[in-house]
């Protein structure tokens, strides 16, 4: 045998640069469910059972393709539970000249794959991944002698360079970003769209009971399973969204609704970041229902800006700092993850539902994870690197190199400031303006202070007392501190007061 290929669980893609140069006849690939994947931060049962049945559907599809693939499972008695022990084991098994594969896209999945050729005494060959628009080169050379490296900039130059949403050389619509359009709260609405979802197969079904088996101690609900595992499936899932959500998509991106987890997201992330869409793809795809007048230009601009702007951008941060990134803590933030964010056990209205939705489906939208569990982790103080493993485990689209910037940077500041203009903290006003929660929370949400004021505003509040001189210098946040800093000394001792007593109870 000429090569062994190591496809990875996230290296769903038939054109996957390791697979691109070889060949059926004299190549073998190698996939395996591993213990160690599983298992390094305590995955939700749902992301589990839609990566492993994801996993064996693609590699049925590799053998339709004509490769001969050597599948393993997790209940294999020949599994050994991690990537360096599978490799270890068909190395002897078939004696191939040499190890092919993509290059992973998390820190120490890559330092694996870097102490393979020593380790087996067999060269392996590290192929760059190719699905995504800019290489880590790339991004490091953008960011080569800039003071910012602002995601704005990044976004243009990536709009640029893909053409996507370009009349010439300037921008559809005369602005670059039409973000300010897209923060409209939402109502209820008996005909919202729903994500399609897809009944379980026999291999899926299989899956569910392999995870409810093995898994049954992890965080989240298995079922209802309603993720596509396959291309096509979610292809179809994507198509759906263009033609029945995407229209209301920009204007209601920022809305929260109580029992209504999706609203007009795509919820295709999982199946972007496992390599069963293409990014690029599925931008075109967008642009050309805005051409065509199905969508209005906010709506196509605000999708294509998460993909080619946001994804591409934090990726690029991802490698560019680290290792080291994942133990930033700029403001200094100890206290441990509360309880609830596992239960959902909360008062808090606002941190409930996100927790429940959470549980229940792997998955919530960028705002409720930023504005809600995020914001709270923020204001309370709670550790980063503690946060930044709760949403690695929870969401089903969670890999490190999309998690951890997202949560050190934008959410938590831990950085500094490296990738965001400022904290993105608020008060309980935020979240009443964007969402129904507060209706229906025990907390009054106009109250600052006392047992039943809305925790987030003597948190936000104290959260500016205490770091004045860190966040006083930024522009964006300087205003806050001014403010504060009028508040009479009762109110101040109010505030401090309130925010030290909820603490203590968490």
């Amino acid at each position: 045998m000429r090569s062994l290929i190591l496809v990875l669980g996230d290296q769903l893609t038939p054109t996957l640069t390791s697979l691109a140069g070889a060949d059926p006849a004299r190549d073998r690939v190698l996939m395996a469910e591993l213990w160690d994947e599983a298992g390094y931060v305590r995955h939700h049962r749902k992301k589990i059972a839609f990566l492993f049945s994801a996993m064996r559907h693609f590699a049925a599809e590799l053998r339709g393709l004509g490769w001969t693939v050597d599948y393993v499972t997790l209940d294999d008695p020949d599994n050994r539970g991690s990537f360096t022990g599978q490799l270890d084991a068909a190395i002897a098994q078939h004696r191939p000249e040499r190890v092919v594969v993509t290059e992973a896209g998390e820190w120490r999945v890559r330092r694996m794959q870097e102490s393979w050729a020593a380790r087996f005494s067999l060269p392996v060959d590290i192929l760059p991944d190719e699905r995504f628009l800019c290489s880590p080169a790339s991004f490091a050379a953008w960011g080569a002698g800039r003071k910012q490296l602002r995601m704005e900039y990044f976004y243009r130059d990536m709009r640029r360079r893909t053409g996507l949403l370009m009349e010439g050389d300037q921008p559809a619509g005369g602005r670059w970003n039409f973000d300010a359009e897209n923060r409209k709260p939402a109502r209820a609405d008996l005909f919202m769209p729903r994500p399609r979802g897809v009944a379980p197969d026999a291999i899926t079904r299989e899956v569910l009971a392999l995870v409810e088996a093995r898994f049954g101690d992890h965080f989240g609900d298995l079922e209802p399973f309603w993720f596509a595992v396959t291309r096509a499936d979610a292809e179809a899932a994507f198509a759906a969204f263009v033609e029945t959500a995407l229209p209301k998509f920009g204007d209601y991106q920022d809305a929260m609704l109580a029992g209504e987890p999706f609203l007009y997201h795509a919820v295709i992330a999982p199946y972007l970041n496992c390599g069963l869409l293409d990014p690029l793809l599925v931008c075109r795809q967008v642009e050309a229902a805005w051409r065509a007048g199905r969508v209005p230009l906010n709506a196509a601009e605000g999708f294509i800006r998460q993909i080619i702007g946001w994804r591409e951008y934090v990726r690029g941060i991802y490698w560019l700092k680290m290792p080291g990134y994942e133990r930033s803590n700029f403001l200094g933030h100890t206290r441990k993850l509360p309880g609830f964010y596992w239960t959902g056990e909360t008062d808090m209205a606002c941190v409930r539902a996100a927790v429940t939705q959470t549980r229940e489906q792997a998955y919530a939208h960028h705002i409720q994870r930023l504005m809600i569990t995020g914001n709270f982790a923020l204001l309370a103080g709670i550790d980063p690197h503690e946060l930044h493993e709760w949403y690695l485990a929870v969401y089903a689209d969670a890999y490190e190199w999309v998690e951890l910037p997202n949560t050190v940077g934008m959410s938590q500041f831990a950085d500094g400031g490296l990738l965001a203009s400022k904290p993105y903290a608020a008060s309980g006003a935020y979240i009443d303006r964007m969402s129904d929660y507060c209706g229906g929370c025990a907390y009054e949400v106009k109250q600052r202070t006392g047992p039943r004021a809305c925790p987030f505003n003597a948190l936000y509040w104290d959260f500016i007392a205490r770091h004045r001189e860190r966040i006083g210098r930024n522009p964006r946040m300087a205003q806050m501190v001014r403010t504060y800093d009028k508040f009479a000394d009762a109110e101040r001792a109010r505030i401090a007061d309130s925010a030290a007593s909820f603490l203590a109870g968490l």
